[in-house]
């Protein structure tokens, strides 16, 4: 085993995130290339209660279910939320080639067997997709649930929408992402202007003319939570963030693990588990049509519109979605 650098957050980064008051835990990452890599999550709630599991996306991390974790712990459910690493509190390799879907998976089937966790409810969202319905899709034995929002999975056919297109293009290189991240404005910054918490026109727009964007009351909070796990470690502790727009399929084949996506696709459709899905309308990049189509290939599968929910439904919709969900694991 060779070891490649990485960087570790701060603990200190973390001390101050409004409604995230957690205990962290860790687990220690066996990986061919790099030594000594730990992954971050968090385990709430009773020891011996239902187990739901909370996979994130790009660029968010555990914080994203902060107030569906607290609803599901309040009713007895056992909430479990890692960040995969390059995300949050788990660790960031520096070295951009190191990451792809295929290698993300392999940490969460780790994550998933050492917990030894069972009989689980999982929810998936962005590429918390394609990672965490793999795990359902290999290891179906530890499974009973499936919540599915605002996602994909790659296939023969499947239309990528220009909201996705655009995204790649915003993270190749001198895209304005690419070019402008961290050095001019901030993954948090992205994430209140995202959720609707602050215009582009006074974030994003601002910051490129050289000014200084005020993120005040919520916005300001969920700037801060998701700047927390990059904050102090320059470009190349965005590394896991910059990699997964180049890893959708429509870009790169081979590190979005497209060939795996596609079988994995036609194994979850054929699932007779439960399967539900809750889609934020208002989402450019995984539109609603998209989800019902995919709902409709299922036929025991529930829709639920989260209405007007954006793309990160969990941020800004969680009390909604968590009822949701209790009522369907109440049935």
């Amino acid at each position: 085993m060779t070891s490649a650098p990485f960087l570790r957050t701060p603990d200190t980064n973390f001390t101050e995130l409004k409604g995230f008051d957690f205990q962290p835990r860790y687990l220690d990452i066996n990986d061919d290339d790099v030594a000594g890599l730990r992954m971050h999550y968090i385990d709430e709630g009773p020891a011996d209660g239902p187990i739901v599991l909370m996979m994130h996306g790009m660029p968010t991390w555990s914080y994203l279910y902060r107030t569906i974790i607290k609803d599901l712990v309040a009713h007895g459910y056992r909430c479990i939320a890692p960040d995969h690493i390059g995300f949050g509190r788990s660790d960031k390799v520096v070295d951009t080639s190191w990451y792809n879907i295929a290698r993300h998976t392999k940490n969460m089937k780790q994550f998933v067997e050492r917990l030894d966790l069972r009989n689980v409810t999982i929810m998936v969202q962005d590429w918390g997709g394609p990672i965490g319905l793999a795990q359902v899709a290999r290891m179906p034995e530890r499974f009973s649930r499936v919540c599915i929002m605002n996602t994909w999975l790659h296939h023969d056919g499947y239309e990528y929408s220009p909201g996705i297109q655009q995204w790649i293009q915003q993270w190749s290189p001198g895209g304005l992402f690419e070019a402008n991240v961290p050095e001019k404005f901030s993954l948090g910054g992205l994430m209140a202007m995202a959720t609707a918490r602050i215009t582009p026109q006074d974030s994003v727009f601002k910051a490129l003319q050289g000014e200084t964007p005020v993120y005040e009351g919520e916005a300001g909070e969920v700037q801060h939570a998701y700047d927390a796990p990059f904050a102090g470690l320059g470009r190349e502790g965005h590394s896991g963030p910059y990699r997964f727009p180049m890893s959708i399929p429509f870009h790169d084949m081979i590190s979005g693990d497209a060939t795996n996506q596609e079988q994995n696709f036609a194994t979850i459709n054929a699932l007779e588990v439960p399967i539900h899905f809750m889609w934020g309308t208002e989402d450019p990049v995984f539109v609603t049509d998209w989800g019902r189509k995919w709902s409709s290939l299922i036929p025991h599968s529930t829709f639920d519109e989260i209405v007007g929910a954006r793309h990160f439904l969990q941020d800004t919709h969680g009390p909604e979605i968590a009822q949701l969900l209790l009522n369907y694991m109440r049935s």
